[in-house]
């Protein structure tokens, strides 16, 4: 039986939406086209119409995973009434997050493993992050473009490496302690950049002592 453009593109749907959660959750390595073919519902033999290898099917389900967490990650700050540093952690270093490796941030799930994957797979997944770390370069507080994208970049692996300790960590407790330590750490530099701004510059500045004793002897004569 013929299947239709529409069933083909709804299959290759399918497919893609069980391969970025399923890659997230055993790994990349850790899961064959038969059983994920099968737990997309569809046989092993019908693969091969929609992906020309795993590797392409790695590569495109990277890349959709990656453009969901950008989409995600942009409503978050644009929807931010605050810092968006701020707004990123409140949303990202939860246990919820933590807990759900299969529907969470693809790099933290499987970022080491695209490390060692050919440079299709690891192509897909730059193409796809890159945009979102020149959006967040333009959304954060800083004096030039340079420090801004400092931040950006320095924000980005900071939320990703303290997602990725948590779940490595056997000990609840501890695990917890990451996340709030590195969201305790991002709001402590938003107040510390908000005081700075705020404060007026004259107030950090010493009066000199010589026109101290001048204005001293003016008023005594």
């Amino acid at each position: 039986m013929k299947v239709s453009r529409i069933q083909e593109a709804e299959n290759h749907e399918r497919i893609l939406d069980v391969a970025t959660r399923l890659f997230r959750e055993r790994g990349i390595d850790g899961i064959g086209v038969s059983d994920l073919m099968k737990a997309a519902g569809l046989t092993h033999g019908g693969f091969y119409g929609h992906f020309k290898s795993k590797e392409d099917l790695v590569a495109q389900a990277c890349a959709r995973a990656v453009l969901r967490m950008r989409q995600n990650w942009t409503n978050v700050i644009d929807q931010a009434t605050g810092d968006p540093l701020e707004a990123l952690a409140a949303t990202y270093l939860t246990p919820k997050h933590r807990d759900a490796t299969g529907r969470g941030c693809p790099m933290a799930a499987i970022g080491s493993e695209i490390a060692r994957q050919g440079p299709h797979v690891r192509r897909a997944f730059t193409d796809e992050l890159r945009p979102f770390l020149d959006y967040l370069s333009r959304n954060v507080h800083g004096k030039s473009n340079n420090s801004r994208r400092q931040t950006a970049l320095a924000t980005y692996a900071g939320l990703v490496g303290a997602l990725i300790v948590s779940r490595a960590v056997d000990d609840p407790d501890l695990s917890n302690e990451i996340l709030s330590a590195v969201a305790n750490t991002m709001h402590t530099k938003e107040v510390e950049r908000s005081q700075s701004k705020t404060s007026p510059r004259s107030s950090r500045l010493p009066v000199p002592k010589s026109r101290t004793k001048h204005s001293s002897r003016s008023r005594k004569s």
